[in-house]
Parts: C-alpha cells; structure tokens; sequence
C-alpha cells in the first residue's frame, strides 16, 4: 500500500503533528524513521495514506509545523518527495 513519511526533528515534534493531524481526521501514526532514510539515527516519522499527503501538509502548515523531509512508498521503495513540492 502506498503510504507518505513525514520526517520530524523529534519524537515530540511528530506527536506535535499527529495530533494535530487527528484533530483534523487524518488517520496516521508516530513511528521511528526507517534507518535508510536518515541519517540522524533516531528520527521519527508521521506516516499517512498517500492520498492523505496534501491535506496533511496544509494541516501542518497551518500549526506552523513544519517537516524536515517527505517520503513516499511505493512498488517496495521510498523515494524523496521534492521540496518544491511541499
């Protein structure tokens, strides 16, 4: 299933956007990054449904929330979304 991970700058930081994103009712969930996408080491992601991404960002961006990187899922593989793009 395609799916979006919204890269936080920490753990407090995602729960910050995933209850904003549920007071919304976006469905998603906190969890540690996948260690091929960062190399922080402890990073955490806020994953959403891909056909969630657009209204997540707009939700975010009106909590003044803003994510350090965006990935999508897809055919086995995440790959970068562009910035220029959110």
């Amino acid at each position: 299933m395609e799916h979006d991970l919204i890269l936080a700058r920490s753990v407090t930081y995602a729960q910050r956007m995933q209850s904003a994103l549920m007071r919304a009712g976006i469905r998603c969930g906190v969890f540690r990054a996948p260690r091929e996408l960062t190399e922080r080491g402890c990073a955490y992601v806020v994953k959403v449904a891909a056909y969630d991404l657009a209204p997540a960002l707009t939700v975010l961006y009106g909590a003044s929330l803003q994510p350090l990187q965006i990935f999508h899922f897809s055919e086995g593989r995440y790959q970068e979304v562009r910035r220029d793009l959110f």
